[in-house]
This record gives structure tokens, sequence and C-alpha cells, in this order.
């Protein structure tokens, strides 16, 4: 190891060679020699190069005295792109010259990769150190992506045990001058001291300066208590983590009105109308600066699903309580707003009236979508993305501005759905006979409507008409049902009837954009209807006037299902969404001081929904691999996972690192995980949490249920106001 030859990885592998110029450099490195590559030494019995091997093993060894460890070294692991960790043979405990041979030989054999191909090898040789305590270091948490904080391992004994999941081992995080800042598990075996912890972070910070940037080392403290450097390589894979100004968001304030995943299309006629009468209404209350209502949407699209600015909405408390509290320009900015507030707020039921029967009546003239010549079918959908502007301005306006109501839309709507459904009205006929059942439902380009399964109130349909306003009785003739008409209502109030002209119009929408996709499908080009959401709306609009698809749109595919969105996260660099953890009321950190019992530890971020798989039988489309330990004999199974969840192991394991390569959710210590989730269920796994959810086998059902326990919650609230009165 002291050859200049062995610090040259094409000579001596990565191993061998990070470990010698460590050595150079004074770091505790074991001594040891290299078998270089291309050099098979069973191959060559007899000749001068076998006797030089064996008078390096007798020195090391003490002629057989003293026991092994026989290490991969291969070029293609331990480098800056990939670890190929736990990829190739190690053989520990080596005793005597014949057993040390066959193990160099299973070594060199384990350079035969599963997908045929032969690394190149070289062979590390080392004393087999007894340690007392060992473990894994990496010089960065790569778990929440900081460079300013480390992160420690360790268990009982060397680090193998820890390293190919067998032990979970005691995780210390720690400054980069040792200080010790958190612990897992809450109550740990004391097996490092402040000591012992100080002289890791000497050793991690000594190993960043000889190869440049934090590594991942494996370490051993000895009978005597002196430091041993195993290994030292680079970290692979680090979390990504948003910056330190990133967005707060989240989809409470917008997953009511749109829950489901959205097409390009769907974005751009529902999310950006919805972000724009956001930032009016933000604007109009100065509860937000313009500049910065002009710049950021207020409402966005991650992965095809609605989030919006929880700070800007409110629904978040400022980054700084107290420095918010002595900032002059939020006061002065509403001290501006209050006169006009004050006048709006007794305006404001006057403007909805006003808009709701503009937008009743233009309803109400529209004629059905296929009776629309082109111009008048583009002028109609341009047309509701202007309207959808103002509806959701003076909806979010009346929401803070104007009394609580006591009738809703939802309610009313779950009473014309149970009276329609008691007299026989089937539900393709429902829409056109009481258009106010929309309410229930999300708009939607690709699904066709589904109206929720009977509520059936334990107290009968009539309970679920308290706190609604009668519905509309059914007319003996309806309307044709590509229409959207607007029988007479009872009167909702303000915001609640602005809520369901929202909706009206987005189905509104929807039987528009339908019918210019068939139109598009007749004329030829966009293959088949159900495309049309991939296009954008300056691209449909091109498509419908001139006949012109995007040149790759033959090319583009629908978006692959994405896991619900965090209730609060920030976007990291390439729009990776990084969880918030609550850690106190009203408060959000990227980590906890421990965590719940049961729950698991994330050690890759990302979050995935997949099925439930474990690792035998038929592999479903999007696996999410459910297994005990993390088996570095699993990592062939990583490549086309969808996430992975472990019962036990450490987030420094060999596999652990090579999820966060693979940029696999991961999560680890997620108590029962094989009883709790069987092969078949569906999942969704958040790397950076830990949690692991169960997921309803029908999403629709779901949503549809959250839907009418939501209306039924409003009903029975504004009784118990109305009781209290």
């Amino acid at each position: 190891m002291s050859d200049p030859r062995a610090a040259r990885i094409p000579f001596a592998g990565s191993k061998a060679a990070h470990l010698a110029r460590a050595a150079l450099a004074g770091l505790p490195v074991l001594p040891g020699f290299v078998v270089p590559l291309g050099d098979r030494p069973g191959e060559r019995a007899g000749d001068s190069y076998l006797e030089g091997l064996r008078r390096a093993w007798r020195e090391l060894s003490a002629d057989g005295t003293r026991p092994l460890v026989v290490r991969s070294s291969s070029p293609q692991e331990d480098t800056q792109e990939s670890s190929l960790a736990g990829q190739f043979a190690s053989v520990l405990d080596v005793q005597g010259w014949h057993e040390f041979r066959a193990a160099v030989r299973t070594v060199l054999d384990s350079a035969h990769r599963p997908d045929g191909t032969v690394a190149p090898m070289a062979v590390l040789v080392q004393p087999m150190l007894a340690a007392r305590v060992g473990g894994v270091m990496f010089g960065a948490d790569p778990v929440e992506g900081r460079t300013d904080r480390m992160l420690v391992s360790a268990v009982r004994g060397g680090p193998d045990s820890l390293v190919s999941g067998e032990q979970p081992g005691t995780n210390y995080w720690l400054s980069r001058w040792g200080r010790l800042l958190r612990t897992e598990p809450d109550d740990p075996e004391e097996l490092l001291g402040t000591d012992g912890l100080r002289r890791l972070a000497k050793l991690a910070r000594q190993a960043r300066g000889v190869f440049g940037g934090p590594q991942d080392i494996e370490f051993g403290f000895d009978a005597s208590g002196r430091l041993w450097l195993f290994q030292s390589r680079p970290i692979t894979a680090m979390a990504a983590r948003p910056a330190r100004r990133a967005r707060l968001l989240g989809p409470g304030p917008v997953a009511e009105t749109l829950p489901d995943q959205l097409e390009p299309l769907e974005e751009d006629l529902w999310v950006a109308p919805m972000a724009r009468g956001l930032a009016a209404a933000l604007d109009i209350g100065g509860t937000a600066p313009r500049r910065q209502l002009r710049s950021l949407p207020v409402v966005t699209s991650v992965g095809g699903r609605a989030a919006a600015d929880l700070r800007l909405l409110g629904a978040a408390p400022p980054r700084n309580r107290w420095l918010a509290l002595l900032n002059p320009a939020p006061g002065a900015r509403r001290l501006a707003a209050a006169w006009r507030v004050g006048r709006l707020t007794s305006a404001l039921p006057g403007l909805a009236v006003d808009l709701v029967a503009d937008v009743d009546r233009r309803l109400a003239e529209t004629p059905s979508a296929d009776r629309l010549t082109r111009p008048d079918l583009l002028a109609t959908l341009r047309w509701t993305r202007t309207v959808l502007v103002s509806l959701h301005a003076q909806e979010a306006l009346a929401g803070a501005l104007l009394p609580e109501p006591r009738a809703t839309a939802a309610g009313t709507a779950l009473a014309a759905l149970a009276e329609s459904r008691a007299l026989g009205v089937l539900d393709d006929r429902m829409v056109a006979a009481q258009p106010v059942v929309l309410a229930l439902v999300a708009p939607g380009l690709g699904r066709e409507l589904r109206l929720p399964a009977d509520p059936g109130h334990p107290e009968g349909a009539p309970a679920a008409r308290q706190g609604a306003a009668p519905a509309a009785a059914p007319t003996d003739t309806l309307p044709a049902v590509d229409t959207l008409p607007a029988p007479p209502l009872p009167s909702l109030p303000p915001r609640e009837a602005l809520r369901l002209r929202i909706r009206w119009v987005q189905e509104l929408q929807v039987r528009l954009v339908r019918e210019a996709a068939r139109r598009l499908v007749v004329r030829g080009g966009l293959g088949e209807a159900s495309k049309v959401g991939l296009l954008r709306w300056r691209e449909f609009v091109e498509a419908l006037e001139h006949g012109r698809l995007p040149g790759d749109f033959k090319e583009r595919l629908p978006r692959a299902v994405s896991a619900p969105l965090p209730d609060a996260f920030r976007l990291a660099e390439g729009g990776t969404v990084v969880a918030e953890q609550p850690a106190g009321k009203g408060k959000f950190k990227n980590k906890g001081k421990g965590r719940s019992q049961g729950a698991g530890q994330g050690v890759s971020g990302g979050r995935a929904a997949g099925t439930a798989w474990d690792g035998t039988g038929t592999r479903p489309a999007d696996p999410v691999l459910v297994v005990r330990t993390l088996d570095p004999a699993l990592a062939p199974l990583l490549p086309g996972l969808a996430g992975l969840v472990a019962q036990t192991g450490s987030p420094l394991s060999h596999l652990a690192v090579l999820a966060r390569e693979f940029g696999l959710p991961t999560v680890v210590g997620a108590t029962d995980a094989v009883r709790r989730f069987p092969p078949g269920s569906r999942l969704t796994v958040d790397g950076t949490t830990g949690d692991v959810h169960v997921r309803e086998q029908e999403e629709q059902e779901q949503r549809e249920e959250q839907q009418v326990q939501q209306a039924r919650r409003q009903v029975l609230g504004q009784e118990s106001r109305g009781d209290l009165r």
C-alpha cells in the first residue's frame, strides 16, 4: 500500500487507491497489499509472481497466525457516479494460505456481472480487525441533502452487519465539528461518546480535504479505542434540498376544486385562471406585495397536481414571526387597502349577483358544442378562461370578507341528488335536470362524469337537506345532456353561487374541448380524441385554427400517475418535491426530533405511488418492493422499482446508498411492513418523511366519499350554529 502505484485507480482499483491516498496523507489506514488488475494468481502457480504473493501474505498474516480480509477493488466501484455498493465480493476472517487463495478467486469471480459483462478487478488484502464498534460515516447528510451536517451510523463489532442491512445501527447527526445534534432511536445504546464523535468528525474533515469533497467512510474502533479508516469513497447521491428561500407549497387550499392529476391543457384551462383570480383578490386585499404577486403564481402545478403558495394565502405562518411583527410593510399595505376593502365588503354581494347573472345568461345562450362554428367555439372557450378569473377572484374575496354561508352548493347538491334518485332520474340525465350536482364532482377532460354513490344518510334523505336550500323541482321535459342549462335555483349565498358557476364553466369547457378534439380527429393529425389533453392552450388554439400540431405531438405520452402531493412541501432543483414535516403547531421543519411509533425513516427522498411486491412472482407495472431487510442481493431488482420499503435497515447500508443513486424513494424501519403491506396493496411512499400509506383501490370512490362527507359536515355544522343562535 506504500507503493505509489497503489494510489493509481487503473492499477489498484478504486477502493485500494483511495485507501493508499488516505495513508499517504496520514489518515489511520491499516497496512495491506494489492493484487493488481489483470493478475489471477491462481492461474500462475509455481512462478515467481505467486511466490511474491505468498511472501506478502506471510508478512501481513504473520505466517498465517493473523486473519485477513480479502476485498474487491474495481475501477468501476466507489466512483463519483456510482458506488456499486455491495455488488462485488469481500471475504472476511481468512486464515491459512489455501483459504487465502480461495478468497482471492472468490473476489475475482465476483467481477462477472448479472448482465454478462466482466468488470476489471483488483484485490485488496488487509488484516482483519476485531472492532469494538464500527459503522459508516457520511461527511454530509445524504438523507436531508445538507453539507453542514454529518451522519454516523454505528453498531457493535465491525461495520459489515450494518452495511449488509442485518442491523439498523444507532444513528448520530453531527455538526461539522462533531457536536451531537440528535440521535435515533431516542434512547440509543451507548456506543460512541463525545470524544469518539469528535474524532470521527475530524476524520471526515480530513478525508474531505484529501479527496476534495465529503466522503462515505467505513470505520472501526479497536479494543484499545484507536480509530481506523476501512474505506473512503465519494458520496454518490445527495437528497434534493430546496433553496433557502424556496416557497412553501401545498394542495390544501385548491385540492377541493382540483383534486386530480391534470394534463397540460387542463392546467391551462383551470390552474392558470385560478392563479390569476387569487392574485387579483390578494392584491385588492393588500395581503401580499404586488411585485411578488406578479412574479410568482399563487397557484401552480407540480407533476400535474395543483398546489398553492401557502404563505401568500395565509395558510402557513411567516418564516420569522418576530421579524414579521416588526415589518411595517404588511400593515401599510392593509391600511392602504382598508378603504377599498371596506367599500368592497358592502358592494361585493351586488357584484357577485351581477357576475352570476352574466354567467347564467351566457350559459343559457350557448348552444350545444356540436352546433358551434369553429370561431364561435374558440370565442366561447376564450370567454370561459376570462370569466373564470373573475369568478375565482370574487369567490376568494367573498370567502374572506362576507359572513359564513348558511346554505352551501354542496348541501344543495346532495339534496338534489337524493330527490332525483328518489324520482328515478338516471345519472346521465341528472346533470341536465339538476346541474347543481356538478358541485359534487371534479372536472376532467378525459374522465367520464360520475356522480357520487347514494349518500345513504342514516337518517334518510331529508337529513341531507339540512342547511341546504330546497332544490329546484325537475321539469317534465329534460334538456339535451350535451347542453348546460341553468334552470331556476334557490338563492345561494354569494360565495357558494360563485363556486357553483366556476364548476359550471369548467364543465362547459370540458364539452367544448371534447367537441374540438372530435373535429381534430376527423380532420386528421390528432389520432385519438383523448390525446387532446397533451396540448397546451396555445397549441390547442393553433391546431383548431390552422390544423397544425406540434412537431413532437406524436411522441407525447400521458403523464405517469404521480403520488398525491404532501400537505406542505418545497421544490428543489429539477422540480423535486421535498416534504415538510410538522414540528409543532403552526411550524414546519425538515426533520423532527423523532418518529412516531411504527413510522419509518426516509433514506432516499422523493414520493411514489405503486403496488406492493415482495420480489417474487409476477412483477407489477409500478412495483414497490416491500422486504424485511435491505439485503444487497436485492440490488438487481432496483431498476424499474417505484419505491422500496424495509422493516429494518440503516440509511447508510449498501442498498440504501444504491437506492439514492437510482433516485428511488426508500423507507427503512417500517414496523411490520411485510405483514401490513402484502403484495398487491396500493401504496404511497415518501422517502423524505418516511411515511408509507395504503391507498384506496378505487381512488375515485374515495374522492367522492370525501366530497359527500365534507358536504354533510357543512350541513350539520350549519344546523348546529343555527341551533345555538
